[in-house]
């Protein structure tokens, strides 16, 4: 399925075809840390250590790449407050916000269905074999 392109700098989309600019996109939403960050501002601005904390298992190292590749997409903006130490609050863009309702039916199919996947796929997946 193809989709006309808003914007003119460029033809139809097609997230199948390889060059299409859609694929950098989905690589970015479809990323386990990316789509929890998003889902965990959805309730408004967080800093980074309330955010690490929402985000068990993630390392400072990870959470950084991810809130830069999400600022870098405009799905997300980071403002620093001057003070003493620097305040810094990440928040979702408009643009954050609508790619949040698709993620938040995805973490919600998730966790409604889990149970109906057998135990061994769900044990390899956490290992990292599937």
């Amino acid at each position: 399925m193809t989709t006309q392109c808003q914007t003119g700098r460029h033809s139809d989309h097609d997230v199948y075809a390889a060059q299409c600019p859609c694929r950098a996109m989905l690589d970015l939403l479809a990323n386990k840390w990316s789509a929890l960050a998003i889902g965990a501002l959805e309730d408004g601005p967080l800093r980074f250590g309330e955010l690490q904390r929402c985000l068990q298992g993630i390392s400072p190292k990870v959470l950084t790449q991810t809130l830069r590749r999400l600022e870098e997409s405009d799905l997300v903006v980071r403002t620093v407050y001057p003070a003493v130490p620097l305040h810094v609050e990440y928040a979702l863009t408009r643009l954050g916000l609508s790619a949040a309702v698709p993620l938040g039916l995805l973490r919600t199919w998730v966790e409604v269905n889990i149970d109906s996947v057998p135990a061994a796929q769900c044990e390899s997946s956490r290992e990292g074999v599937l």
